[in-house]
């Protein structure tokens, strides 16, 4: 393998790819070129998925409680309201470090800072079994009109939630089955909303990536 490949990727960041490419140092650098066109071409559809999720579950609690911080009366587990504290002081951290940046007055953390700051990981968290009765039942379902179990459905996006970190934080993806992991995305879509799903698949483009894998390892 070329030396500025292993000063610039290391040689633990590459080894899954020469393993998959049979140690092929060639086959196993377009490997890694694939996994970045598969990662990028994914980038959207996952985008899309998460800001729904997260936007429809929201809006349901907002209606459900009666108001936008929902989460200060709503009956959240220990991870959750951690998760919810953790969310408002790295957004009260921003704020201060973009406040003296800026060199104007600190504002106060609002209700949109905080729903953007919690991960994926917490939407998702509120489809378990544990919160059935207190959250799907009365209100969640209403986010998903057309999707049909909810253990379904959080299996789903629990897979989903895994993708999605391994392509934020540039891990291989080459060994997933990634043509269920895009069928996924669409589930979710289209239990959420036909026409959204229709939108994303307009300028969806992960088919033909994946379609060109085979010519990586050749």
């Amino acid at each position: 393998m070329p030396a500025w490949v292993r000063r610039f990727f290391s040689e633990p960041r590459m080894k899954p790819y020469l393993r998959a490419a049979g140690g092929d140092p060639e086959a196993a650098m377009r490997l890694y070129q694939w996994n970045l066109q598969a990662s990028a071409a994914l980038y959207a559809p996952l985008h899309y998925v998460e800001l729904a999720v997260r936007n429809a579950l929201h809006d349901c609690l907002v209606t459900k409680y009666g108001r936008p911080d929902w989460w200060t009366v709503a009956p959240l587990n220990k991870g959750g309201k951690r998760l919810v504290d953790s969310a408002r002081a790295k957004c009260e951290l921003n704020e201060e470090e973009r406040a003296r940046e800026q060199g104007r007055p600190k504002r106060p953390v609002t209700v949109n800072d905080v729903v953007t700051e919690l991960s994926f990981g917490f939407w998702k968290n509120l489809l378990m079994s544990r919160y059935d009765r207190a959250f799907w039942v009365p209100t969640l379902h209403k986010a998903f009109p057309n999707a049909g179990r909810r253990d379904a459905l959080y299996g789903d996006l629990d897979a989903l939630v895994r993708l999605r970190n391994r392509v934020m934080h540039h891990e291989p993806i080459h060994r997933a089955d990634l043509a269920e992991d895009h069928a996924r995305i669409y589930r979710v879509l289209e239990a959420l909303s036909p026409d959204l799903a229709k939108e994303v698949r307009a300028t969806d483009r992960f088919r033909t990536v994946l379609d060109g894998k085979g010519d990586a390892l050749e």
